[in-house]
């Protein structure tokens, strides 16, 4: 085996390894959450989903994907954005004040849900909009690293995960990176890990729909045949609401 395969292995390794601690760490949590996008499914709720910086990769996840729930709508800012400037993104998360003008049109309440993304989970952007969407009696789904929150300066005074009502730990190390092991410098985990939690969520949610009879809202993709017809349908019911389907 060369070095190259051995390092690939070894990567590949790392990383099963730790989505099955993610798994089997976030078993109760993962169920409840399902339960909780259940509800909101059948109470034709809309599901909310934010974050800033890399997180946005795991909205985009979330929104107008196939096979995912068409009742959700993404919730940002461009500042937010890397790709419309790095710097502004990283100062535009630690801005108090801009996760109520984010929430300012949408009106989230107790039929929806949020998931916020957030690996750090300290700045005030997430932080303000967990804290303001429970005011409105809006459950919270935090994403984020408990152990990656403890050891960040809380730019906001408290964390993500405290001011949410549900906490899917993503189990990554302070810093992101992850490899080499015993000196991480490259290959972040969180876009893993939140995809994968993501995904967690979509598996048991259509398992316990079919154990209700439940018809879920699911986008299916647009290059196999049926796909535009099924989600033209989907987009008369939910782009009034959702203007990012526009």
């Amino acid at each position: 085996m060369t070095a190259e395969a051995g390092t690939a292995s070894d990567y590949g390794d790392l990383v099963r390894t730790h989505l099955d601690r993610v798994q089997r760490h976030n078993a109760t949590a993962l169920a409840d959450v399902t339960e909780l996008l259940l509800a909101c499914v059948r109470a034709d709720g809309t599901v909310f989903t934010a974050g800033a910086g890399h997180s946005l990769a795991a909205v985009a996840e979330t929104f107008y994907r196939a096979g995912g729930l068409a009742c959700v709508q993404p919730l940002y800012h461009p500042e937010l954005l890397p790709m419309h400037g790095a710097m502004t993104s990283t100062a535009a998360e630690r801005r108090a004040g801009l996760a109520a003008e984010v929430l300012a049109d949408t009106k989230p309440g107790s039929h929806d849900v949020l998931v916020v993304f957030s690996t750090s989970g300290v700045n005030p952007y997430p932080v303000e909009l967990a804290g303001l969407a429970v005011q409105a009696g809006c459950p919270v789904v935090a994403v984020t690293s408990v152990a990656a929150s403890a050891a960040a300066p809380r730019r906001a005074g408290s964390t993500l995960a405290e001011n949410a009502t549900h906490v899917l730990d993503n189990l990554v190390a302070p810093g992101d990176s992850a490899y080499p092991v015993d000196n991480p410098v490259t290959a972040a985990l969180s876009s893993l890990a939140n995809a994968f939690l993501w995904n967690l969520l979509l598996v048991r949610l259509v398992d316990r729909a079919a154990e209700l009879e439940l018809a879920l809202p699911l986008w299916r993709s647009s290059n196999v045949p049926g796909g535009d017809a099924a989600n033209a349908e989907l987009m008369r019911r939910y782009q009034p609401r959702i203007p990012q389907l526009g």
